[in-house]
């Protein structure tokens, strides 16, 4: 959804998973290894979303909240579905403008944007190092739950720009009812076993957004 910004991408070629090692940043094994690697990181990665804005698909997603109670369930970390105007944001995979306690996870805070990167020995209120608030591979995804919930509820469903390879959030095609409509916005071809219900659209999120948004508005 994203990579219109030119936020990177993980899995694609040349993503950031070519340069980075999973293993290195987005484990906790990785942290216990090196935090100062997965810091830095991190703290690449928000400098990169201050200076990316949100792309007309994301604006368009925001502009149907005027027809429909429309709920974001996204596994994107940055704040971009945020700042076009969507207000039902539900991050699976955490959030990069926010930091965590390694000692107490019920305390999450937002980075102040003029200073939105931690250090070793930046610290929460009981004296837990801070971490990125994000789950990393072998961590539970405590959303997925409620995404489930939404997804059951939905009269509409649209899928846009995932591979459907990540679990937990690929399976949360289960919980759809039988009876809804779903849309896929993928350029790629994405094989699934939902294809005979799914309507593709085969094109980036820009032009396919705009595409699912003239169907539901005709």
């Amino acid at each position: 959804m994203s990579a219109e910004s030119g936020i990177s991408t993980f899995r694609d070629a040349g993503g950031l998973w070519d340069q980075y090692p999973v293993e290195d940043v987005a484990t906790p094994e990785g942290w216990q290894r090196n935090p100062k690697l997965v810091l830095d990181f991190y703290a690449e990665r928000r400098r990169q979303l201050l200076e990316t804005q949100p792309n007309e698909g994301h604006w368009r997603l925001a502009r149907l909240q005027q027809h429909f109670d429309v709920q974001i369930i996204t596994q994107n970390i940055d704040n971009l579905h945020e700042r076009a105007g969507s207000t039902k944001v539900l991050h699976l995979h955490g959030e990069l403008t926010k930091v965590c306690s390694t000692y107490d996870p019920r305390y999450v805070v937002e980075l102040p944007s003029d200073a939105p990167y931690i250090k070793l020995g930046d610290k929460c209120p009981r004296g837990g190092q801070l971490r990125p608030f994000i789950v990393w591979f072998g961590e539970a995804v405590p959303a997925i739950e409620e995404a489930a919930e939404l997804s059951s509820q939905a009269d509409i469903y649209a899928v846009i720009g995932t591979s459907l390879n990540v679990y937990p959030a690929a399976g949360l095609l289960h919980y759809v009812p039988r009876n809804v409509p779903i849309y896929l916005i993928d350029p790629k071809e994405v094989e699934t076993s939902y294809s005979k219900r799914i309507v593709y659209i085969q094109q980036p999120a820009t032009k396919g957004v705009a595409q699912l948004e003239q169907i539901l508005l005709a």
